[in-house]
C-alpha cells in the first residue's frame, strides 16, 4: 500500500463530491476499481490537503500535487496495541415500516445519522467486532461535507474516531478494515483508519 500527501488546487473544490471526482486522476486505468481512501486534512478556497491511502502508487496529475509518498506494509500481530484516527460517518439504515418499495422492487430505507456518542461508540464497536478490542474512544463532531451529485444536493457528518484498540485478528484487520476501509461515505473522505504503534 501507498500512503501519500496530496494537495488539489483549482475550483468546485468546496463540492466533496468533486473531491474524489478529481483523486481518480491519480489512478489513470479506466478499468481499475476504486482502491483508495482518504481524509481531508485541511481546506481553504482553491485548495485542500489529504492524506491518500491506496493499493497502487498514484501517479502525477494536472491540479493534483503529490507532496509526499511513501510504499508500507502493516504487519499487526495478536494482542498488540495501536493507536487509531479514523475519520467515518456513522448512520443506520431504516426501512420503511408500511413495506412500500422502491424502483427495484426492494423495501424502501434510507441511511440516519447516529448523533448520540454511545450510539456512535457502539456502531465502531460492531464494525471492530472480531477483528480488534475497543479500549479507548474519543469522538468529535468534523465540519459538515456538502456535496452535488447528478444536480442533487447531499450533506455527510463525519466524525473523528480517536483512540486505543488491541488485535484480535491481524489479517482481517489489514485486509477488511485498512484496505476497504469503515463505514459509508468512502467516496467523500470517510473510512481510512491511520494505526500507530503505542
Amino acid at each position: 500500500m501507498f500512503l501519500s500527501r496530496i494537495l488539489l488546487t483549482g475550483p468546485s473544490l468546496r463540492n466533496a463530491y468533486e473531491i474524489h471526482r478529481r483523486l481518480w486522476q491519480l489512478f489513470p486505468d479506466p478499468d481499475g476499481q476504486r482502491d483508495f481512501l482518504f481524509q481531508i486534512e485541511a481546506m481553504e478556497t482553491g485548495k485542500v490537503w489529504l492524506l491518500l491511502q491506496s493499493l497502487r502508487e498514484p501517479e502525477p496529475a494536472t491540479g493534483l500535487k503529490i507532496l509526499q509518498r511513501k510504499h508500507f506494509a502493516p504487519q499487526p500481530v495478536k494482542g498488540q496495541y495501536l493507536r487509531f484516527r479514523l475519520v467515518a460517518n456513522p448512520v443506520k439504515t431504516i426501512r420503511d415500516g408500511q413495506g412500500r418499495l422502491n424502483r427495484k422492487g426492494e423495501v424502501k430505507s434510507c441511511r440516519v445519522p447516529l448523533i448520540r456518542e454511545d450510539e456512535q461508540r457502539a456502531w465502531l464497536e460492531r464494525k471492530l467486532d472480531g477483528v480488534a478490542h475497543l479500549l479507548q474512544v474519543e469522538i468529535e463532531k468534523r465540519p459538515p461535507l456538502y456535496f452535488r451529485k447528478d444536480q442533487r444536493p447531499g450533506k455527510i457528518q463525519p466524525y473523528l474516531f480517536q483512540g486505543l484498540l488491541q488485535v484480535e485478528d491481524p489479517y482481517r484487520l489489514v485486509e477488511d478494515l485498512l484496505k476497504k476501509g469503515i463505514g459509508p461515505a468512502k467516496a467523500f473522505g470517510c473510512g481510512l483508519m491511520l494505526l500507530k504503534r503505542v
